[in-house]
């Protein structure tokens, strides 16, 4: 017995020694955010970040310059020089914030990348620690369970058996501590790459917006040329052009509001729900029609999907299940969001709310996602028990509650514009500048609205409504 708890202790104060560089080197890691994979140098990686960063600060600056030209060019009386000065700006903007975007994404992928890499090798090293660690506490189970009767009739001492289980003791902390250390830096790497993914996982959502803006970049290039091409670039040609096309109150409201999930309906009929909705939130029709235009907008861009192919599987298939079930609709043919390489798809209606959110407002009441008409927020304003997300007047409620959870009842610009942020993206990216293009476009389009909103209702124009 005596050889074999030498050999053991001398193998485990082997083991010791390595135990003790690994500790070093995992600390070390544990205070490096920037740990690289192998056969990623130091260099070449700050190398490629800065140049990217570099990048992403030039493109800011420009998309900035291109903000302060439409501050500027929109306060100035109306005339062709001035619009299509207008509209080349918003065109050059809105490229730049494509640009930005994809720089971000890089920058984002080799960082998740470094993390994935860190957490691999660390989940070897604690996989080889823990098997070390199991048999050497098997052996010091044995020698515990050793009496002293055994050891005094064998041919090891006293004071020797003592002496090597001390040994055996010092090598049994170290393992727990290089155990600990290992555990704790993969605890911490595994967290900044989840607040990575995240981020990216938010980036990529985003992707979804950015074909829309590409898409109404191209519509803007569109209307320029369509502006030359009508007043030939004569001031007084477009004057006229201006007036022609001022509508009246009928020809307003009768004209379609186009809605994604849901036939399009009349305009009044879209400014009634809206208008129901600033009775009971206190929201500004104009800002919401401009919401559900700009979702209505989204979902058109993405298409129609199926729930069982494009809806995320735990997160909101379930609920969706529950709500198509509860309204007696065929989960199967309703329309949804379709995925993306980039993320999960499975949207409903004109505003585009996902199962899981919609469920918060609804009333769908964990963890079977029954139908609860008691915390039916939707429903209590609507009259429609359970509120169906398809059905316009249910939809429009719906983005009103929300937006007006952000602070969209202020009726102020600026609590306009963090709501129709927070509605996006969350409210964590209010002010990521490039982003703010879907406030902007918001903006713009309750600004439309409202001047439709004054010739229905017969009032005089403000001067903004000369743009």
């Amino acid at each position: 017995m005596g050889k074999r708890l030498g050999q053991i202790c001398a193998a485990a104060c082997i083991f010791l020694l390595s135990t003790s560089s690994v500790v070093s080197t995992v600390r070390a890691q544990s205070t490096d955010s920037s740990y690289l994979p192998s056969g990623v140098t130091m260099t070449s990686t700050d190398t490629v970040r800065a140049k990217l960063q570099a990048q992403l600060k030039d493109l800011e600056t420009q998309i900035a310059q291109q903000q302060a030209i439409l501050d500027q060019t929109k306060g100035q009386d109306v005339s062709l020089q001035r619009d299509i000065k207008i509209l080349s700006a918003q065109i050059q903007q809105a490229k730049l914030q494509i640009q930005a975007r994809d720089i971000a994404m890089q920058q984002l992928n080799g960082n998740i990348s470094q993390k994935e890499s860190t957490i691999s090798d660390l989940t070897q090293q604690l996989t080889s620690e823990l098997e070390s660690l199991g048999a050497i506490l098997r052996e010091k189970d044995q020698l515990d369970t050793t009496s002293l009767v055994v050891v005094a009739l064998s041919s090891m001492s006293l004071s020797d058996f003592f002496a090597d289980l001390d040994s055996f003791d010092q090598v049994d902390a170290r393992l727990q501590d290089s155990f600990t250390a290992i555990s704790n830096t993969k605890t911490i790497t595994q967290q900044q790459r989840d607040d990575l993914q995240a981020q990216f996982d938010h980036e990529a959502a985003l992707r979804q917006a950015q074909q829309l803006q590409q898409q109404q970049t191209a519509s803007q290039q569109t209307q320029k040329q369509k502006l030359l091409v009508d007043t030939k670039g004569q001031e007084k040609m477009y004057q006229t052009y201006i007036s022609q096309n001022q509508k009246t109150a009928a020809q307003i409201r009768a004209a379609l509001f186009q809605l994604t999930g849901s036939a399009a309906i009349p305009f009044g009929t879209a400014l009634d729900y809206a208008n129901e909705a600033q009775k009971k939130t206190g929201i500004r029709p104009a800002f919401l029609l401009g919401i559900i235009t700009e979702e209505s907008n989204l979902g058109q861009n993405v298409g129609k999907g199926t729930w069982q192919v494009d809806m995320n599987p735990t997160r909101d298939a379930p609920i969706y299940k529950a709500i198509t079930a509860s309204l007696g609709l065929d989960a199967n043919a309703m329309p949804v969001s379709r995925k993306q390489s980039y993320g999960w798809g499975g949207a409903m209606g004109p505003a585009q709310f996902i199962p899981s959110t919609w469920a918060m407002y609804a009333g769908y009441v964990k963890p079977d996602y029954h139908y609860d008409q008691s915390k039916d927020r939707i429903g209590k304003l609507t009259g429609n028990m359970p509120p169906n997300p398809w059905n316009p007047e249910d939809a429009f409620m719906a983005s009103a509650l929300l937006l007006t959870d952000d602070g969209a009842d202020a009726q102020t610009t600026s609590a306009e514009f963090r709501a129709a942020m927070c509605y996006l993206t969350g409210c964590g990216n209010v002010n990521d500048p490039n982003l703010q293009f879907y406030g902007n476009q918001v903006a713009d389009y309750a600004k439309n609205y409202q001047c439709q909103i004054y010739i229905i209702e017969g009032k005089p124009l403000t001067p903004e409504c000369n743009y």
